[in-house]
């Protein structure tokens, strides 16, 4: 295989004899950063923050930092192979865009953007269901490159089965299904803004495009309010004119029934399902065929108990630092999680991923592969289509680098013993 890695730097350094830099920055820290001098501050506090002091926030980074590679020397590493198999499908390197919700905050085109961008680099997208496009609207992006998506579990289980035929019907190979987000967490960020962008119809796309979604809002037209109505100012309505503007529906018909208010009224009523339990699973395997993995496994018990309940796969993660200030870091979960599942199932990991680096320290610790989450949206946010291309790229090309520094050919290679851990 032609070196993802040397092509990546020829191509930078050629463009340097012009005196063309990267748009996107090459380094995390300065991706975040050029990112936060573009949003406006609630929209990039949104998608960089965590729960409370951001303690889990700040531990996943340094979790990987406490991770030191030990390379082999004078291995014949100048043909590598960066191929992994994942569910019974050859992917052309380890790592999947992780499902990230309310996309618009950072760029107009959103999931649209991010579809086009993975499908171009050839890397599997995770396709949200907080989205701001509907599904149908990325995969007709996509073509035939692979996509996943991400369930988040309703109070409806009609919506349940509605949101899963379309990821069939549009092509999905997997089903994620995100298990820490029952309950809101506590994100200091949003509420030192007083934000949260689901209120403002951000992040629905995929509920007000359902048939399902859109007949409980109407069942539901007379049940009174989920919540306290807020206070009338000029704000207030600024917010409810951005409301009405975003739904997509005729402008007459928008006033004339007020769908926007109900669909966020809807929404907000049925999101989150806290009575789940681990026998609703059966519910999931009766209404599909498509793999099933659970996000957000961070115990080697849970870990024990998916095996058990017949689930395809697993991902150890704690939302990117976004629910828990305090939980246990992903990447310091994952070692023991891939050893309660043994060989039974794939496990990957998510949350506190920014470089190819990164990638190569949790497959070494037992990662069948790994979800890159806010460097992509870094990237969109800076670039739209192709700022998410170049963060791929640049992912691409440092993982592709790495192997072959730490003397590996094949990412089974990877092995812990590439490892050392330096407190």
């Amino acid at each position: 295989m032609a070196s993802i890695g040397r092509q990546r730097l020829a191509e930078i350094f050629i463009a340097g004899l012009s005196g063309i830099r990267p748009r996107i920055p090459v380094h995390p820290d300065e991706l975040e950063q050029k990112s936060r001098a573009r949003l406006p501050r609630q929209a990039f506090d949104n998608i960089a923050g965590g729960a409370g002091t951001e303690q889990t926030l700040k531990s996943n980074l340094h979790a990987f930092r406490q991770w030191h590679i030990v390379p082999r020397i004078l291995r014949d590493v100048s043909q590598r192979d960066t191929s992994i198999e994942l569910l019974g499908v050859r992917y052309p390197f380890p790592f999947l865009l992780a499902p990230i919700g309310a996309l618009e905050l950072a760029h107009p085109e959103a999931d649209r953007a991010v579809a086009r961008a993975a499908a171009r680099e050839g890397i599997p997208v995770i396709f949200s269901s907080q989205a701001s496009y509907p599904i149908e609207a990325c995969v007709a992006e996509m073509g035939e490159q692979p996509r996943w998506f991400q369930l988040y579990w309703s109070q409806s289980d009609e919506l349940v089965r509605s949101f899963i035929q379309r990821a069939e019907r549009s092509g999905c190979q997997a089903i994620v299904v995100t298990l820490d987000t029952h309950l809101p967490g506590w994100r200091t960020r949003d509420l030192a803004h007083a934000y949260f962008p689901f209120l403002r119809g951000i992040g629905i796309a995929q509920y007000v495009s359902d048939p399902v979604f859109r007949r409980l809002m109407e069942e539901a037209s007379d049940a009174g309010e989920p919540l306290k109505p807020p206070r009338i100012t000029p704000t207030t309505l600024r917010n409810i004119w951005k409301l009405f503007r975003n739904y997509p529906a005729p402008w007459h018909r928008k006033l004339r029934t007020g769908a926007p208010l109900k669909a966020v009224r809807t929404f907000i009523r049925i999101f989150s399902r806290p009575s789940l339990q681990w026998e609703d699973l059966a519910f999931l395997r009766t209404h599909t065929r498509l793999p099933i993995l659970l996000k957000g496994v961070l115990d080697p018990e849970d870990a024990r108990k998916a095996v058990e309940y017949g689930v395809q796969g697993i991902i150890v993660s704690n939302h990117g630092g976004r629910q828990i200030d305090g939980a246990i870091p992903s990447l310091e979960a994952l070692p023991a999680i891939v050893q309660a599942v043994g060989n039974h199932i794939p496990v990957l990991l998510d949350s506190g991923v920014r470089t190819g680096t990164d990638v190569f320290k949790a497959l070494a610790l037992g990662a069948s592969a790994v979800c890159i989450g806010r460097p992509y949206v870094y990237g969109l946010a800076l670039g739209g289509t192709r700022g998410v291309q170049e963060v791929i790229q640049n992912i691409k090309a440092e993982f592709d680098l790495t192997m072959g520094l730490a003397g590996c050919r094949t990412v089974a290679e990877i092995t812990p013993d590439r490892l050392v851990r330096l407190s």
